[in-house]
């Protein structure tokens, strides 16, 4: 699986010019492959990317992959490995991607128990494994005695072995140094809320995104 993956992950990045307008494609597929990639450029990855960060924009916040929606399970090919099968899903099937516009985000809860339908347990799945959520509010200020006033709560949204999401109170310290998110040491007033997501892809690099609100 692992000497496949790059290849596979060059074919994200290939012209889309013989593309025809078709349905809807499962998008986690493409998530799942453009986020292993480092987000090439392609119609379907920037589609892909943007419905990542959608999800993260309040509100509802939601997960930004959804592996269970991703049908890694079936196959246009019967031979076809677990990781090949989200990409001809989203890439090879007579299904090509829509048009770049954002779905609605549902306000149905999303299910922490949910998760991918085959075995991701792989170090080659550990990209899905990196992602992490941050939703982040704080406020400080000075009150008229002269004392310094601070509250902030931090939430963290993680993936776990097989792709299920789960979402859990974490503290101030926790949040990424890539964030925006900085407390001044003088306690003049500040007024911070956020979502922060970070990940790595299938080679290690870093990425991140944060949206204020």
């Amino acid at each position: 699986m692992k000497p496949f993956l790059p290849a596979l992950l060059l074919g994200i990045g290939l012209s889309t010019a013989t593309v025809t307008p078709a349905a809807a494609y499962p998008v986690d597929c493409a998530i799942l492959l453009c986020l292993a990639g480092g987000w090439p450029a392609s119609a379907e990855c920037a589609h892909a990317r943007a419905v990542f960060i959608r999800r993260i924009t309040p509100w509802p916040i939601e997960p930004p992959l959804q592996i269970w929606n991703c049908p890694m399970r079936a196959s246009f090919r019967a031979e076809a490995r677990p990781i090949e099968q989200p990409y001809d899903i989203a890439f090879r099937a007579d299904v090509p991607p829509p048009a770049l516009s954002l779905p609605q985000v549902s306000a149905d809860p999303i299910l922490v128990d949910a998760q991918a339908d085959v075995d991701i347990s792989d170090s080659a799945f550990d990209f899905v494994r990196s992602i992490r959520v941050f939703e982040i509010t704080y406020q400080q200020r000075r009150n008229s005695d002269g004392d310094c006033n601070s509250w902030g709560t931090v939430y963290l949204g993680s993936y776990g072995e097989q792709g299920g999401y789960s979402r859990r109170r974490s503290g101030i310290s926790a949040v990424p140094e890539a964030s925006d998110f900085g407390v001044p040491p003088d306690c003049g007033n500040y007024w911070h809320r956020s979502v922060f997501v970070e990940w790595r892809d299938y080679e290690g690099s870093y990425g991140h995104e944060e949206v204020h609100y």
